[in-house]
């Protein structure tokens, strides 16, 4: 591993963490796993997996995670969340449970379990904005990005329109898994955004 290898961490409190992990060792990165405020002390960028958003909430509260990772997005970490990541990035939330809470930053609005419940799961392929090669994108109790902001971007829509990839400065979420069906260029994408911030802090 090169010793400016990209240093990140994925979120490890609950869902499908080792998939990231393997990815972003695939691509050159060392990876590490963020429990606690010290772990995401040592990272450059984070990834928060898919899994269930209202649990992974209630434990980033528990772990006093909250305010770290929220101090972290607004200082410009560069930040990657599928499926339940994109509505722990998102700053407003449709069919959210009693009390639950996101760390925000995508300025979003982001509606849980869109297209059903696990037997609804599908896969499809997707045009992203900047791309040739279309994304094969798997979507399991997915959610759906139903608001944008004046400062997000969408970078995938299916073919009803409903956004489905989105961007903020160095904030990037998708509403599938690309760790599932191996698809690797998100997580470049959150690599180069981790050598951009490289720069910009020299």
């Amino acid at each position: 591993m090169s010793a400016d290898a990209p240093r990140i961490g994925v979120l490890a409190l609950q869902g499908d963490v080792h998939e990231h992990v393997r990815m972003l060792t695939g691509l050159g990165a060392t990876t590490s796993l963020v429990r606690r405020p010290a772990d995401l002390a040592q990272v450059e960028g984070l990834v928060l997996p898919g899994g269930e958003s209202s649990v992974i909430d209630k434990l980033a509260r528990a772990f006093g995670m909250q305010r770290p990772i929220r101090d972290a997005i607004a200082a410009g970490m560069p930040v990657y969340g599928t499926c339940a990541g994109l509505i722990l990035l998102a700053d407003r939330v449709d069919g959210a449970i009693a009390g639950q809470e996101t760390f925000g930053g995508l300025d979003v609005t982001v509606r849980r379990n869109a297209f059903g419940g696990q037997s609804e799961s599908f896969e499809t392929s997707l045009a992203v904005a900047g791309w040739d090669v279309p994304v094969h994108a798997a979507f399991i109790r997915a959610p759906l990005v139903t608001g944008l902001g004046p400062g997000a971007t969408a970078l995938a829509t299916l073919p009803d329109g409903g956004v489905v990839a989105v961007e903020q400065g160095r904030l990037l979420a998708t509403a599938f898994h690309p760790e599932v069906s191996g698809e690797h260029r998100f997580h470049e994408r959150l690599l180069a955004h981790v050598r951009e911030a490289r720069v910009s802090a020299r």
